[in-house]
Formats: structure tokens, C-alpha cells, sequence
């Protein structure tokens, strides 16, 4: 049902659609339209056992409808539910040191031991750390993809993927069968931080897209939380820079909570 809708939606007239959903939204599906076959998404979703969440279903992320041009449709694996509305984002370097990688895994166990989603881009280091954390002690984990949920980036997480799909989703804004681009990060980054209360960054230099990914949250009125490192450590220079404007130190979950 959900993608005979999407697909009536894309059909429609520019000038149709800007009398229901406003001229800035109706370009952006035009737009969608013209960069999918249906068709082919229709096949790769059964495929792959995809679901097509649009924003006037009931399914669709409550705090992520809440940012400012937030995406029209999110392809997702697994299910969302309404108590993901509890989340807390936790991103950073995709090399970190031991230190960061148990502090990631250790936050991710503790949120999720209390019932709140961790949502993260299942990238290799801290992200893969955090969606490891919370599954270990048998919570929810949401990944967000900057790819289409049928494509596995890095390859190296496909048994990871397969695991946060059984114990919570991953979802994305890119249609079936589109790879991972640098391109498409920013837009994923900001649909992280959508998808949640607050975000920890956990190590970051000073050009990681967490820091990125942290500008979206405070952009989006979100807590923005960071873990300390190690006085003059690259990792350190990140969650160190965010501190000192502002962001709330982290070193245990009751930091967050």
C-alpha cells in the first residue's frame, strides 16, 4: 500500500502536488521521480524485504518529520517503532583508538539497557562499536545508511547489517540499489541526528563528519553531548573543540540521561 502511494505520488503533476504539499516539496518529488524507475524499486524492495516509509504514514519517524526539509520517503529493513522516538545518536572516527571504541560500545549497552534506541551510520570504528553495544545487551539499534538498505558499505559489515536488521532497522533517504557516494553522507549525517533526542560524539578529528553530523543536531535543536580523549591525541581534537562550545561532557550514560 505504502509504495502504490509513493508511486501515485510520483506520477502527479508538479503542479498537482504543489497544490497539496507547497511548490518547494512538489520539485523535490518531480525530482525523486525523475532519478527512480518504480518498477525496479518495487522488485529490489521484495527482493531485499524493504518497506517504503512516506511522511503521511503513521510509521514515519516523529522527531525526524520535526527537522526542517526533512526527506519525503526512508526505505527501510526491519521495523521502527514508536518507542524510537527515544533515541540517542552516537557517531564518530572510523579509526579509533581502544579507548573510544570501549566507551562507544559501553554507551551503546547502557542506553539501550534502558529501553532508549541507538541510532548510528554503521560505519566501521565508533559507529559499528555502538551498534555492537546495544544489541549485546539485547536492545534496539537503527543504522542509517548513506546507500540504498540493499547495499552492504563497507562490505565487511553485512553479518553487523543482518544483526541490526533483526534487532531494530536500517533505513535510508537513497532508493534501492544506489552506492555509497561521498556525496550522500552529509545527507545521511542530518538524518541521524533527526532520528534522535540527542547525539554523542565519540573521538572525531577536526574534519570527521561527526563534527558534521553534530552541527545538524544543535542546527535541529538537539542535545549535543561529546566523550573526552586524550590531551593532544588527533581523536581527541573533535569531541574537545565541540566542549568548549558548548556541548554537554560525557563520561558515563548518566551524563546523557
Amino acid at each position: 500500500a505504502e509504495l502504490a502511494q509513493a508511486r501515485a505520488n510520483l506520477r502527479a503533476a508538479e503542479s498537482e502536488l504543489a497544490e497539496v504539499v507547497g511548490k518547494s516539496v512538489a520539485k523535490n518529488i518531480r525530482q525523486y521521480r525523475d532519478a527512480v524507475d518504480a518498477e525496479t524499486q518495487e522488485r529490489l524492495m521484495r527482493l531485499h524485504g524493504a518497506t517504503l516509509v512516506t511522511m503521511d504514514d503513521p510509521a514515519y519517524p516523529a522527531l525526524l518529520a520535526e527537522i526542517y526539509d526533512p526527506p519525503l520517503m526512508l526505505f527501510t529493513r526491519g521495523g521502527l517503532l514508536e518507542t524510537d522516538q527515544y533515541a540517542v545518536a552516537i557517531v564518530g572516527t572510523r579509526k579509533p583508538t581502544n579507548y573510544g571504541l570501549g566507551m562507544a560500545e559501553r554507551l551503546g549497552a547502557d542506553l539501550a539497557a534502558r529501553g532508549i534506541t541507538v541510532v548510528s551510520g554503521m560505519a566501521e570504528g565508533i559507529d559499528a562499536a555502538a551498534h555492537r553495544g546495544a544489541m549485546r545487551v539485547g536492545g534496539r539499534t537503527i543504522a542509517v545508511l548513506g546507500s540504498g538498505v540493499d547495499q552492504v558499505f563497507p562490505a565487511i559489515h553485512a553479518d553487523l547489517m543482518r544483526e541490526i536488521i533483526q534487532n531494530g532497522a536500517v533505513v535510508s533517504l537513497f532508493p534501492m540499489g544506489m552506492p555509497a557516494m561521498a556525496g550522500n553522507f552529509p545527507q545521511r549525517n542530518r538524518v541521524i541526528s533527526g532520528l534522535a533526542m540527542g547525539l554523542i560524539v565519540v573521538e572525531a578529528g577536526p574534519t570527521s563528519g561527526a563534527l558534521i553530523t553534530a552541527r545538524h543536531a544543535a542546527e535541529q535543536g538537539r542535545e549535543v553531548f561529546a566523550v573526552p580523549g586524550h590531551a593532544g591525541h588527533p581523536c581527541s581534537m573533535g569531541p574537545h573543540s565541540l566542549i568548549r562550545e558548548g556541548a554537554k561532557l560525557v563520561e558515563t550514560v548518566n551524563d546523557v540521561l
